[in-house]
Parts: structure tokens; C-alpha cells; sequence
């Protein structure tokens, strides 16, 4: 009875302190952690940089660093943020890959529908489909008839599995009804390199990763994936896939922010509030529109929403992948 008391006095007393620990968030005698999942330099990094310095007002000048947990698609640095304390001061900024973890690999160390907070989306990043500069087609009409022509000797590139790249290639081929050759590589840069020297034949990527090659002309471009076109200079001419003739073709890489399961409340609304004021900040506004992203603005900003989103893409891609019989120890 006294032992069943005391683990009682213990509960009240934690709970208590996680309550006030909410209360004062954040401390500045504090720092505040985004975990990113990929190594710097990236994409996905760079947006975590600049949401880092957009959050340090909003979050009352409290010290946001950025820690670069990378590996197995991601799910390093996501593992290490499910296992972090719910306290707010971890933090996760992912991409697309929360919602293809779940179909890419067999086994993952966390649950993505129930291992994390969802604080709100941060912006989304449109793709393009690029080909070698010797690809004889010049436009998408053309290039479709050179695919059908040269079915089982084409090479499509992409940055790894679970990459962006690789997601959009198989929505590609799977809205063509035809097979390519996937060709691997370890990041974006050296896919590129390959295409501009002519080793591959397609590429579909971030517009962060494409924009100085298409801006250049060292690479052929063909659409955005989109629903709407873009209007960034270099590639405001370009039609979206959609209106080329695949319907309903829409493929972004998206990030969002996250923190660990049983963070409480307060603190998730804390952050939210301060995530929502960055994402006003023109600055970053400013930052993001160079990358070619767009930052998030609509509804899916509120953490119901943002969870809302990706659940539902983890059935849209959950569908490709598995169709595709792509997975991943």
C-alpha cells in the first residue's frame, strides 16, 4: 500500500513538473535542437538552417541549433527524436520521407502515425523532369515518343532509395505504364553530373537541386510536377505534367516539424505559435522563394492538419511503393 502510494506521490509530482516545465517554455538558459535527418548541406538542411534563425524571435531569443543525424533514409535522425525527451527543446524537420518510411522499410524503430508530435508543415519544394542535354526531344510530347521507342534501354537516375528523386521517378513510371532502368546514386550532385555528361537519360528532382543546371542549360527540362506551373524565370515557360497529358500528376517534397510523443500541450502550442510567425517572417520568406519553395501558408500549418496531411500521404505513396516492390531492410 505505502509503495503503491509513493509511485503515486511520484506520478503527481512528475506530472507537475512537466506542467510547469510547459508553463516556461522555452528557458533561456536552454537550447533548442532541430534534429535533420540528412548531412548539411542539403536541401533539407539548408531549410532547417533558416527556420532555425526565423524561430529564434518568435521563441523569445532562446539558442536553436541544428544537428545533423544522418542515414537509412532518414530514419536515424527520426529514431533519435521518437527516443528524445517530450520536453520541446528536440525537435524534428523532416521531408516527404515520414510518409514513405512506413512502406520502404520492413522494420523502422518508431511508429510515424504514433511515435511523434506534429507541429506544423514548413513549405513545399515543386520537382522537375530533366534529361540529358544530347536528348533529342524537345519538348514533352516529343520525349514520350522517344520512351515509347526506347522501352527497356532507358536510364533513370535518381539519388537513392527513399530520396525525392526516387519517389518521383516511380510516380513517373508508373503514370507512363512503362519500365526504366533505376540507376542509384549517392546523393543528387553526382546524378547530375552523370546526366549533364550523358551516362543517364532522366532525372526528376527538387527545384533546389535543379534550377542552376536547367538556368545554365547544361540540362534539357521537360514540366514541373505541380498542378500549377511555376513562376520562378527559368522555369515559368515549362507545363506542368498534368497538363502534358499525365492527369492529376502532383508530386512536392514537403517538410514539417515534429517533436516527441507526450510533449505536452502547452509547449506543442508554444512552438506552433512561434512556427507560425516564422513562416511569416520575409526573411525566410525571401530565402525560401531562392530555393524555389514555396512556404506553407493554408491550413496545414495547425498540427491536426499537418497529421491529417501526411497520413494521407502515407497511403498515396504507401500505394506506389508497393506497386513498385520497392523496399529497404
Amino acid at each position: 500500500m505505502k509503495q503503491r502510494l509513493n509511485l503515486s506521490l511520484l506520478a503527481i509530482a512528475t506530472s507537475l513538473a512537466f506542467g510547469a516545465s510547459a508553463q516556461e517554455f522555452p528557458s533561456k538558459d536552454k537550447t533548442v535542437t532541430i534534429v535533420v535527418p540528412f548531412a548539411a548541406g542539403g536541401p533539407t538542411d539548408r531549410v532547417a538552417r533558416d527556420l532555425a534563425e526565423a524561430l529564434r524571435k518568435p521563441l523569445g531569443g532562446v539558442s536553436v541549433v541544428i544537428d545533423n543525424t544522418a542515414g537509412a533514409g532518414s530514419s536515424i535522425g527520426s529514431a533519435k527524436v521518437a527516443r528524445a525527451a517530450p520536453d520541446g527543446y528536440t525537435l524534428l524537420l523532416n521531408h516527404i520521407g515520414m510518409s514513405t518510411m512506413p512502406a520502404l522499410y520492413r522494420k523502422l524503430p518508431f511508429s510515424v502515425p504514433n511515435d511523434f508530435e506534429y507541429l506544423g508543415m514548413v513549405n513545399d519544394v515543386p520537382m522537375t523532369l530533366i534529361a540529358r542535354p544530347s536528348m533529342p526531344a524537345n519538348n514533352f510530347k516529343e520525349l514520350t515518343g522517344w520512351i515509347a521507342q526506347n522501352k527497356g534501354k532507358i536510364n533513370l537516375g535518381n539519388a537513392g532509395l527513399g530520396a525525392a528523386s526516387h519517389l518521383c521517378g516511380l510516380m513517373f513510371k508508373s503514370a507512363l505504364q512503362t519500365e526504366m532502368t533505376d540507376v542509384p546514386y549517392k546523393g543528387t550532385a553526382p546524378a547530375i553530373t552523370d546526366l549533364i555528361g550523358g551516362q543517364i537519360d532522366l532525372l526528376c528532382d527538387q527545384t533546389t537541386n535543379t534550377t542552376p543546371q536547367i538556368e545554365a542549360k547544361k540540362v534539357k527540362a521537360y514540366a514541373v510536377t505541380t498542378p500549377k506551373r511555376l513562376s520562378t524565370p527559368a522555369l515559368k515557360d515549362l507545363p506542368t505534367l498534368d497538363e502534358a497529358g499525365l492527369k492529376d500528376f502532383n508530386v512536392s517534397i514537403w517538410h514539417g516539424l515534429y517533436a516527441p510523443k507526450g510533449t505536452p500541450a502547452a509547449v506543442i502550442t508554444r512552438i506552433n505559435e512561434a512556427l507560425k510567425l516564422a513562416l511569416k517572417d520575409p526573411d525566410f520568406i525571401k530565402k525560401q522563394e531562392g530555393l524555389g519553395a514555396v512556404v506553407v501558408t493554408d491550413k496545414r500549418m495547425e498540427p491536426a492538419e499537418h497529421k491529417k496531411f501526411v497520413l494521407s500521404e502515407i497511403d498515396k505513396w504507401g500505394a506506389v511503393i508497393k506497386t513498385a516492390g520497392t523496399y529497404a531492410d
